[in-house]
């Protein structure tokens, strides 16, 4: 499959993802780039950047504007999310209007236009999920993946993957901000885990998504982790502040100790791939599967597990630097 002389949309374009595979597409030469999200402050801070794209305000809840925005498209990566644990916290039902009856309407809008190609985009909140976001994008995945099981022109799958290092409120960006603002760098838990992927490494797993998917999968992409209080030692080592106080504040609502990106019943239908878990939709039993031992997940706390210092100061160094738009 090749993106040459094709029409890609991405949903939630001005977002650090969006942001990010929006520059690897400009080396598959397609015809037209369309970012598609609500913010015009950010896209005109993007078109500074990547001038030649075609920019279009609009609301994954409004599907008159999806109409317009996927009228020629070939292939659509689905970024537009509510994804802010806190504040789905507070407001669940725009989560809910987003996340889910947003996507809803993305799905059937790229099936009236004879899209080839959706990925859409997910998390491992969305595993065993205990916030409103979490619970908000399972259903997304639910929505996204059954779309395969009835016969229609457009594959359809998502990909899953935890932390992207320095996207748009993450922790990273957060870190660096408190050291300069000569602010204690706040640590909910010391032991919580997180898993740790670059902006680079979420885009190739989505080009892996496209290329491979038959309809109805979630593809996930094995990442190491590190605990919080590790990556800040890191941080504060990176940034040359090693005695920068630190100050343990507490889990906060709707946040897990440890994440999950395949749970023990999706592991009886993957199939294991030295770079990728492919998660097989129940409805399209193939034979390449490599289920595990009952019980086994994969998680932030059994994956490879990086310790402060030189293996986590690698992953910053190949994170660079990110785009984004305010």
């Amino acid at each position: 499959m090749t993106l040459k002389d094709s029409t890609v949309l991405i949903t939630g374009g001005t977002g650090s993802f969006g942001s990010r595979v929006a520059r690897h597409l400009l080396d598959k030469h397609p015809k037209q780039i369309r970012i598609f999200s609500r913010d015009e402050k950010k896209q005109w801070e993007m078109r500074r950047h990547f001038p030649d794209f075609r920019y279009m305000l609009g609301d994954v809840r409004d599907p008159a504007r999806l109409a317009v925005a996927m009228d020629g498209v070939d292939f659509v990566f689905h970024a537009a999310a509510l994804k802010q644990v806190g504040s789905c916290e507070d407001y669940p039902f725009e989560a809910v209007q987003t996340n889910i009856i947003g996507s809803n309407q993305a799905c059937q809008t790229a099936k009236a236009a004879g899209v080839r190609t959706f990925v859409a985009l997910s998390t491992d909140k969305a595993v065993k999920p205990v916030n409103a976001m979490g619970v908000s994008k399972a259903m997304m995945e639910k929505i996204i993946c059954s779309q395969n099981q009835f016969e229609n022109k457009t594959t359809f799958c998502c990909v899953r993957y935890g932390n992207v290092m320095g996207s748009r409120g993450s922790v990273i960006p957060l870190f660096k901000e408190q050291i300069e603002q000569g602010l204690p760098l706040t640590v909910t838990v010391a032991e919580m885990t997180r898993f740790l992927m670059t902006l680079d490494q979420s885009v190739d797993l989505v080009f892996h998504a496209m290329t491979q998917a038959k309809g109805g999968e979630v593809f996930v992409r094995k990442a190491p982790a590190c605990t919080v209080m590790d990556l800040a030692n890191t941080m504060r080592q990176r940034l040359g502040v090693p005695l920068h106080p630190i100050e343990i504040s507490g889990i906060r609502p709707g946040e897990k100790l440890h994440e999950i990106l395949v749970n023990e019943y999706e592991m009886q239908r993957v199939t294991d791939a030295p770079d990728y878990y492919t998660i097989h939709p129940e409805y399209r039993p193939v034979s390449t599967l490599t289920p595990k031992p009952l019980g086994e997940e994969f998680t932030s706390l059994n994956t490879h597990q990086l310790q402060a210092g030189a293996a986590i100061d690698s992953m910053l160094e190949a994170m660079g630097n990110q785009e984004t738009y305010h």
